[in-house]
């Protein structure tokens, strides 16, 4: 099964959760605090350059203040 980074849901998921994030006018820097991560966790994901686990996922929209069931059901 191929991976799921790069593919059109995928990209979706992380184009909902940059919107939700500038939504909630959130620096990279403000989440990646919150996550106690480095910006440039932040950015390689919302680049497509890293791929999110799902607990990952749950902790970004928690940090935003976004339902995670909410993100997944705009798929």
């Amino acid at each position: 099964m191929p991976g799921s980074l790069g593919t059109a849901r995928y990209n979706k998921i992380v184009g909902l959760l940059v919107e939700a994030r500038k939504k909630a006018d959130l620096t990279q820097e403000q989440v990646a605090n919150k996550l106690r991560k480095p910006q440039s966790f932040v950015a390689k994901y919302e680049r497509g350059e890293r791929r999110l686990d799902v607990v990952e996922f749950v902790d970004i929209c928690k940090a935003i203040k976004v339902n995670s069931a909410d993100i997944l059901g705009k798929l």
